[in-house]
């Protein structure tokens, strides 16, 4: 059964929203139960499509698991199975995360190549690289990832870029490696200091989360622990920006506003007014956003998530601006459906230029990812009429009781099965 949102424009969104936990996060703290025998306990879990999936993925592996609401509980015995070809994997970009630690674990590991949104090239060159300088071999053969290793020891490793997947699959394969890795380089966001966080409970010692240098002193074992997800960034983050574009008064909570610091200065420059407490902040915009330019950059500079919802807002704002996307070279295939609904926007190479329209007008457009679905929600609370979005399965990846809580703000949007 097909569904699509039908979104009707003009609504001021004004309230308070709730997060819960980082989908970038739980996946691999998900993945990182398979480092140790016993029951791991992850709460503030998102109730999202990708949970349940990742939970098919740990099941083919010889693992126990149960979701009840926002608790994920996996039961990992003693001799798990060294081979994640579960027909989900090809559904879900994060799930090439066990990788690692099956290969920590088992010494060998076979993961079928990995699918998720269709946002450009994303290879596993760096995750095999720094599992070779660990002292594995790891190859492509027959649509898979394989790995092994009669030992794992420490190593200095280098990352050409600060890939957020490369950097977690060589943390979690090193936590039980002989001696000392050094991961320079290394991605720095939230998710990856949560990740660190939870390995820490467990038993692993790291050093420098947080940091562009890992240092991992690597142990014989770790411990099941409790662990809870910290709050989504991006998802708080969109309300941000739906609050801005739609002029609306907005209060998040659930989130580290330090996590967010970033987009909150932008959309202060854009106009809002901006105020933060210990897990919230809110954004209030009294008149039509300006323009400002967004250039995407690894954390802590703007995210690439967010780039969809940067053009949405830009669509409708003040002025003209300019958007830079340096991380995914598919990612403006969002504005092809933006440009459906009105928006005057162009691209050339990596580099998107969007003059602001007083308003957009209403269409039937389709979402190609998680965030650009999103973003052409937004856009559709900003145009004439009602708008809809289709293949929305993408934004259920993503976003919780997304309608709901759109509804509870003010907007008229619904969800509709064809």
């Amino acid at each position: 059964m097909s569904e699509h949102f039908r979104v009707h424009g003009g609504a001021r969104l004004v309230g308070e929203v709730g997060v819960v936990g980082a989908k970038n996060s739980v996946l691999k703290l998900m993945a990182a139960s398979l480092l140790t025998e016993g029951t791991t306990t992850i709460t503030n879990c998102p109730e999202i499509l990708d949970v349940p999936l990742m939970a098919d993925v740990l099941r083919s592996l010889g693992c126990s698991v149960e979701i009840d609401g926002a608790t994920t509980t996996i039961t990992t015995p003693s001799e798990i199975s060294h081979e994640a070809v579960s027909a989900h994997m090809g559904r879900l970009r994060a799930s090439v995360c066990v990788l690692g630690p099956l290969v920590a674990r088992c010494r060998r590991a076979v993961v079928t190549l990995p699918g998720g949104d269709a946002i450009g090239s994303r290879p596993l060159d760096m995750h095999q690289s720094g599992l070779r300088q660990l002292g594995a071999h790891s190859h492509i053969e027959h649509g898979a990832v394989v790995a092994e290793a009669e030992n794992l020891h420490g190593a200095q490793i280098w990352l050409d870029f600060p890939s957020v997947g490369a950097t977690e699959n060589i943390l979690m394969a090193s936590v039980l490696a002989d001696g000392t890795t050094v991961i320079d380089n290394a991605a720095r966001e939230p998710e990856i200091v949560d990740l660190c966080v939870m390995l820490q409970q467990m038993g692993a010692k790291i050093e420098g989360a947080g940091t562009s240098t890992l240092t991992v002193h690597g142990v014989c074992s770790l411990e099941p622990v409790r662990h809870q997800v910290i709050g989504d960034r991006i998802v708080a983050a969109t309300w941000a920006f739906a609050a801005a574009a739609t002029r609306g008064d907005v209060t998040v909570h659930g989130v580290d506003p330090q996590h967010v610091n970033l987009v909150l200065e932008k959309l202060r420059g854009a106009g809002a007014e901006i105020s933060t407490g210990e897990d919230n902040f809110r954004v209030v915009m009294r008149a039509r956003p300006s323009a400002i330019d967004y250039v995407t950059l690894p954390y802590p500079g703007f995210p690439t998530d967010l780039q969809p919802m940067a053009l949405a807002l830009s669509a409708v704002a003040d002025g003209t601006s300019m958007i830079t996307e340096n991380l995914f070279e598919s990612r403006f295939r969002f504005i092809e459906e933006l440009v459906r609904m009105g928006a005057d926007a162009r691209t050339d190479g990596h580099h998107a230029v969007v003059r602001g329209q007083e308003r957009l007008s209403s269409a039937p457009v389709w979402a190609s990812d998680i965030r650009a679905g999103v973003g052409l929600v937004l856009a559709g609370l900003c145009a004439d009429g009602v708008t809809e979005v289709w293949d929305v399965f993408h934004i259920d990846r993503g976003y919780p009781d997304f309608v709901e809580q759109l509804r509870g703000l003010g907007a008229e949007i619904e969800r509709v099965s064809d």
